[in-house]
């Protein structure tokens, strides 16, 4: 068994889940890494263990990310499938946009392909993600709201054997409008939260998500990375989604 058996990975429809939320409200999110889906006809060679692990998807991501739209009625888009197909988080041109080595794990079903291979992946994964937020982005102009634009993941709190101290990181590039204040809002929290000011990345990935919808169009944006084992679990997804709405009411407000 080279494919993954879990709730995450139940046959989507689409390669994007579209959450359509209101244009006007001023946020769109994405969630690149949601799902560790292969389709049938995909085999990565991986064994189903690996699609539990960050390899495969961004645990709890997905969660976290539906509750803050309803939360905020706001528009959102995730991926249905597994960055291990493709990662929409790269740009078209960066070489780990197909992997055939994450975190220690072979992907043999990646090891070989060739340009035609993954011209096929970036048009049947990435271009429809890619796709769907500029659609969220078009809704919200025409609405009258140029939005922020704010993209949700999950790390593993160890790396290489060291523990990461923080619980939740903020990312960005050049512009930090919209990553300075949620830094210092979460600094703020009364739960006294550990914050990663670009961290545990820098925020500075050329063609990545937010280079291609943010960067490119000038909008505010910022990369949320939150600690894995604190959003395993639906508890820990609703009191971050919570946390998440609390904070970006004030600045996202007309």
């Amino acid at each position: 068994m080279t494919r993954p058996e879990t709730e995450a990975a139940l046959s989507p429809v689409h390669p994007c889940e579209i959450i359509p939320g209101n244009p006007g409200c001023g946020l769109v999110i994405a969630c690149d890494h949601a799902s560790n889906y292969v389709p049938p006809d995909i085999d990565l060679g991986v064994p189903a263990s690996e699609f539990a692990r960050h390899i495969a998807y961004d645990i709890g991501a997905a969660g976290v990310t539906r509750r803050l739209a309803a939360l905020l009625n706001a528009p959102a888009i995730l991926t249905n499938f597994s960055r291990l197909i493709i990662d929409p988080n790269r740009g078209r041109a960066d070489p780990t946009l197909v992997m055939r080595l994450s975190d220690g794990a072979v992907v043999p079903g990646n090891a070989r392909i060739d340009e035609a291979g993954k011209q096929a992946r970036i048009a049947r994964f990435y271009a429809p993600f890619d796709a769907a937020i500029d659609d969220a982005v078009v809704a919200a102009e025409r609405a009258g709201r140029p939005p922020a634009i704010l993209t949700m993941h999950s790390f593993t709190p160890y790396w290489r054997g060291i523990a990461r101290p923080w619980q939740v990181g903020i990312l960005y590039d050049r512009d930090a409008r919209f990553a300075r204040p949620l830094i210092q809002a979460l600094e703020a929290d009364p739960a006294g939260l550990t914050v990663g000011d670009n961290q545990p990345y820098g925020g500075g990935l050329p063609g990545d998500t937010m280079d291609r919808h943010a960067t490119a169009r000038g909008l505010r944006n910022a990369l949320v990375e939150i600690r894995q084992d604190l959003i395993a679990g639906e508890a820990g997804q609703e009191a971050w989604a919570e946390r998440f709405a609390r904070i970006l009411r004030p600045l996202i407000a007309p």
